[in-house]
């Protein structure tokens, strides 16, 4: 059976050619695959018209691949330690800066890139604008300079003006601290004689009692 080819197959056809297969390779693998259609006159037609459009969509291809390839684009971003950045470059970043800088519209989704970039180097990306048509760039990440500020003059310090001391008091001397008169001591009783014992004491009553006979 002739079948068309409608992606490339290894070592069997590419797209777009028309080859006679066998029919049970035909009808249980490449049909099923969606890898060709049976070659009707119609499929026949339409084959050829796709591989003129095709033709001209390749050869516009071919020559913006020529523009791409071995182009440079530099990007800034903010970097930290061990040139970390903070934050990433993504295939929408590189595809807005082809488009400000070569002015080439590129479809992020075609920048193969594996994984967005993290850190300040320069990197190869590849552009696949078809199966094979795919021009390398060189892209390169360098660190944002922090704008500096003006320097400005330093500004003179206002003095302020000092204010008049206030005379100082004449020293006054030192207060004498008050002595606290001390008590009068009270003055120590007479000592009075020591009592006679009792028997002058008898006497004295004997005394008295013959003074009263007399």
């Amino acid at each position: 059976m002739k079948v068309i080819f409608l992606d490339d197959v290894p070592n069997v056809a590419r797209a777009g050619e028309i080859k006679e297969v066998a029919d049970g390779y035909g009808r249980n693998f490449l049909i099923p695959k969606k890898l060709a259609l049976l070659a009707t006159p119609q499929a026949i037609s339409q084959a050829e018209t796709s591989d003129k459009t095709k033709a001209g969509t390749n050869a516009e291809l071919i020559e913006l691949a020529r523009q791409l390839d071995g182009k440079e684009v530099s990007l800034k971003a903010k970097a930290g330690a061990k040139d970390r950045l903070y934050g990433s470059i993504t295939s929408a970043d590189i595809a807005s800066e082809l488009s400000n800088t070569v002015g080439l519209a590129i479809d992020k989704r075609k920048i193969e890139l594996d994984e967005p970039i993290r850190q300040l180097g320069s990197y190869e990306v590849a552009i696949r604008l078809a199966k094979d048509i795919v021009p390398k760039i060189r892209v390169t990440v360098t660190e944002e300079e922090t704008p500096k500020e003006e320097e400005k003059a330093p500004k003179e310090k206002k003095k302020t003006p000092k204010k008049e001391e206030a005379p100082k008091e004449e020293e006054k001397p030192p207060k004498e601290k008050k002595k606290t008169p001390k008590k009068e001591e009270a003055p120590k009783k007479e000592e009075k004689p020591p009592k006679e014992k009792k028997k002058t004491q008898k006497k004295e009553k004997k005394t008295q009692k013959e003074e009263e006979k007399t």
